[in-house]
């Protein structure tokens, strides 16, 4: 296959939204979820998120990348005003809705009600979460990042609570996201289900991999 060239030159000489689809889907397959949030006052806001990543197990973190202000990101004020916000991954049954989220609502309007997604509260928990997602992670602010290279923002947070199928936990701890219908995407409007290929066993210098996936 021939492979084509593409400078940093290049890249720059792009116009804006070529230049962004470009870049954004080099990254590969990324994780995508549903961020739930509540301002003081009761207002509730959902936001579409690809740049959901692990960075620690212990203590369990996650990390948001928020992209530059203005226009104001109601996800990001909600969540440093209450402490709380949700991660729900997103299925194949709610993706379009998902996609919608991502559209600039007026600050008090709801992505919940314009989408027809439904918010859902548990345990005391003060952030909503999202009752269509099968994969519900309950997180609490724990620090907030500021990247001077390009004026983004990382939001780090501790998993609190996790809410998900019965079905889908191993004896090992592992979580098979495809039983629980979790889908990727790449770029920013591209959506994508997965296969399993294999899971192998932790590597060492001189030991052979085997697999450990377990055929139900």
């Amino acid at each position: 296959m021939m492979q084509k060239h593409i400078s940093f030159d290049a890249i720059m000489a792009m116009d804006k939204q070529e230049r962004v689809h470009f870049v954004n889907s080099l990254g590969g397959f990324k994780s995508i979820a549903l961020v739930g949030t509540v301002d003081k006052v009761g207002n509730t806001n959902l936001a579409v998120f690809s740049s959901v990543f692990h960075l620690g197990a212990h203590p369990p973190l996650i990390a948001l990348i928020f992209r530059p202000s203005p226009p104001e990101r109601n996800t990001l004020s909600n969540l440093l005003e209450t402490g709380f916000y949700t991660l729900n991954h997103i299925n194949e049954t709610i993706y379009k809705e998902a996609h919608q989220t991502s559209a600039r609502y007026e600050k008090g309007v709801s992505e919940f009600d314009e989408t027809g997604l439904t918010s859902i509260y548990k345990n005391d928990f003060k952030a909503p979460f999202v009752k269509e997602s099968l994969v519900q992670i309950g997180m609490a602010f724990r620090e907030k990042i500021d990247i001077t290279i390009n004026n983004t923002i990382m939001v780090i947070g501790e998993i609190v609570q996790v809410y998900f199928p019965e079905n889908c936990l191993a004896e090992d701890g592992f979580i098979d996201l495809e039983k629980a219908n979790t889908i990727t995407c790449s770029g920013l409007d591209s959506y994508h289900k997965t296969i399993q290929l294999d899971r192998l066993s932790y590597a060492k210098p001189n030991k052979e991999l085997t697999s450990i996936l377990k055929i139900e």
